[in-house]
């Protein structure tokens, strides 16, 4: 049984403890976060004249390769039966047709949820204005960045009562709310794999591990000197 049909208590009970895991989530990553990035900038500041080699000659080695790929195919282009080779991209009408439809659909759905919870409504209700702000921002980025899936979640999120702010209801645009709880799931879902991405990182588990974190300073060096020493031999580079 979708939660949808469930009644409206149930729904409420059901947003409210989505939103609960959000919160208890971020203050979780938040904490790891806390303690990870400065063990991180440490190292970072520790190897910063290794990072800087190694990134300069990974840029000068992918140069070298490109222009010894240009290089070569100008010898070709010299030659007598050299023809030109185009890199051509079949796309059916279908794919055409059905990406419009969608780019149509995300426009509406944009425009619809911009009007519906724009900042100058609340242009007398500081904190009110301040979450639409927000609101409008997220709405923005979904739109440019994320696909028409994620726009009808958050757009569902929107009309579903779930922004906290205090909107004159329409009602007729809130009953087109398919699943009112698509984007909170979504957010947990996101948020989940960021808090996981974090604990199972090498740097948390040596700062949760090691005796003494820093010392993973010794194995980050001799890292960076073979992959240097490397790069230098790959780009006829001396020291």
């Amino acid at each position: 049984m979708s939660i949808e049909n469930f009644p409206t208590e149930a729904k409420s009970d059901a947003v409210s403890k989505l939103q609960e895991r959000i919160k208890s989530l971020e203050a979780e990553i938040e904490a790891i976060e806390y303690k990870l990035f400065p063990f991180e900038q440490s190292l970072r500041n520790a190897i910063s004249d290794l990072l800087i080699e190694e990134r300069e000659l990974t840029i000068l080695y992918k140069e070298q390769k490109k222009a010894k790929k240009e290089r070569r195919l100008a010898q070709k282009r010299k030659g007598k039966n050299y023809k030109e080779v185009t890199d051509v991209v079949y796309i059916s009408k279908e794919t055409v047709t059905q990406e419009k439809v969608n780019q149509k659909e995300k426009k509406r759905l944009y425009k619809e949820a911009m009007l519906y919870v724009h900042p100058d409504k609340f242009s007398m209700q500081e904190n009110e204005q301040l979450k639409a702000t927000e609101t409008t921002t997220k709405l923005i980025e979904i739109y440019q960045n994320g696909s028409l899936e994620e726009l009808e979640a958050f757009h569902a999120h929107i009309f579903g009562g779930n922004t906290t702010i205090c909107f004159d209801k329409d009602i007729s645009l809130i009953e087109q709310t398919t699943n009112s709880t698509t984007y909170l799931t979504k957010e947990v879902e996101r948020l989940e794999k960021v808090l996981n991405e974090l604990l199972g990182s090498h740097t948390y588990k040596v700062l949760t591990t090691y005796k003494n974190p820093m010392s993973f300073v010794e194995e980050l060096k001799a890292y960076y000197d073979d992959r240097i020493f490397k790069l230098r031999k790959r780009t006829r580079t001396k020291k």
